[in-house]
C-alpha cells in the first residue's frame, strides 16, 4: 500500500502502482461498464496492491505523490487502475499537463467511452492539447449486441461511441491501439479486421493479462 502525507493528512489508498516497468495511476474505482472478466468483479486489485479506493485521490494529492519519485525510470505513466480514469477527465487533464510539463511519457488505458461520459466536450481534442502520448481502448467484442453482452455499458450506443472514440483519436495522429480479451465469446479475426479499418494496432490479452490491467 501507498502511504502518502498530503496537507496535514495522511491518504492512505493506493494511489500508483508499479509494474512492467510502467507506473500505474489509480484514480477511481468507477466504471461505465461492468464487463463480466473485470478483475473488480473477483478481486481488489492487482500485483499484490489493494486498488480499493476510499474516497478518490484529488489531482494535488496525485501530483505530491507523483513528485516524491524518480519519474523518469518508468518507460511511460498509465492511466488505468481500477476504474475508468475518463469519469474523472478533468484529473487526467491536469495531471498529463504536468508530467508532460517534466518530458514524462504518458498513456491512458480507457473502456473509449469518454465523450459519453463527459457529454459537449471534445475529449480528443482536449487529450491532444495536454499532449498524451498514446491510448489503449478495450473494443472487446466485434458487434453491439456482443459488446453489450460482455461489457454492459450503462450508456446507450456505448459501442459505437467506442469505435468513434477510436477513429477521432487516430485522425487526430494520437497512437492508438484496440484490444480485446481472449475468451471463446469474441471473435478474434473479427476484431483484428476492425482494428485494421480503424487504422489502429491491435492486441489480444489473456484472461490472467485483463486481470492484472493492460501492460
Amino acid at each position: 500500500m501507498v502511504i502518502r502525507n498530503v496537507r496535514n493528512f495522511a491518504f492512505m489508498d493506493t494511489i500508483y502502482y508499479e509494474a512492467h516497468k510502467n507506473l500505474y495511476i489509480n484514480l477511481t474505482n468507477r466504471c461505465s461498464s461492468d464487463c463480466v472478466f473485470c478483475i473488480r468483479n473477483f478481486a481488489d486489485g492487482v500485483y499484490g496492491y489493494d486498488l480499493r479506493l476510499s474516497r478518490e485521490p484529488t489531482t494535488e494529492e496525485v501530483i505530491e505523490a507523483l513528485e516524491e519519485l524518480n519519474l523518469s525510470k518508468y518507460r511511460e505513466i498509465v492511466f488505468t487502475g481500477l476504474g475508468e480514469p475518463t469519469l474523472r477527465f478533468d484529473v487526467v487533464l491536469a495531471v498529463t499537463r504536468w508530467l508532460k510539463s517534466r518530458n514524462i511519457r504518458v498513456r491512458l488505458d480507457t473502456n473509449g467511452q469518454a465523450a459519453l461520459i463527459n457529454p459537449g466536450r471534445d475529449v480528443i481534442l482536449e487529450l491532444k492539447t495536454v499532449g498524451i502520448d498514446s491510448i489503449s481502448v478495450s473494443l472487446n467484442a466485434e458487434s453491439k449486441e456482443k459488446y453489450n453482452k460482455l461489457c454492459r455499458p450503462t450508456h446507450e450506443n456505448a459501442y459505437s461511441a467506442v469505435l468513434d472514440f477510436v477513429k477521432e483519436a487516430r485522425k487526430a495522429g494520437i497512437s492508438t491501439r484496440v484490444t480485446v480479451v481472449n475468451v471463446p465469446e469474441i471473435d478474434l479475426d473479427e476484431c483484428k479486421k476492425l482494428a485494421d479499418e480503424l487504422d489502429s494496432s491491435f492486441h489480444i490479452r489473456t484472461l490472467s493479462e485483463a486481470a492484472s490491467k493492460e501492460i
